[in-house]
């Protein structure tokens, strides 16, 4: 027996925000034009207006808006790493010390489903601390004084 779908409602706050998630992903690949189809586009269109007014995109830049993403969602550290590939090149981006990848950008959109427009985006990278270890270097040769 068929169960009545449940009533869509405006996604006002974060708890909204994460249930109306949670249902797009269940929806997600839903045939256009049936009624799954039609819900996951409402949806999508309610998550949309939400977080452009919580988040404008000319706020964030890459990083930010996977971390935004991360929180937002419930993912977690281990789920950006199995996207990513390992857990040293998250690492790296999430600190800023590498920029993503175009294979990493098309993951986050299609798993993700996050904005390809707003993760393309340039950002700085964190300069490297500056670290305590000797170069190894040749020894110098000393002339001798004549």
């Amino acid at each position: 027996m068929n169960e009545a779908p449940k009533t869509i409602e405006p996604v006002r706050d974060e708890t909204g925000h994460r249930v109306a998630l949670a249902e797009i992903e269940r929806l997600w690949g839903a045939t256009p034009g049936t009624q799954e189809g039609d819900r996951l586009d409402v949806l999508m269109a309610l998550v949309d207006t939400y977080e452009r007014e919580q988040w404008p995109d000319e706020d964030l830049d890459p990083i930010d808006a996977i971390v935004a993403r991360m929180e937002n969602s419930g993912r977690t550290r281990k789920e950006f790493e199995a996207v990513i590939g390992s857990s040293g090149r998250a690492s790296e981006i999430l600190n800023r010390r590498r920029h993503l990848t175009l294979p990493m950008i098309w993951r986050l959109v299609r798993e993700w489903k996050m904005s390809a427009d707003v993760l393309v985006r340039p950002y700085a990278l964190s300069p490297h601390p500056k670290t305590n270890k000797r170069r190894l270097s040749r020894p110098r040769l000393h002339r001798a004084a004549s």
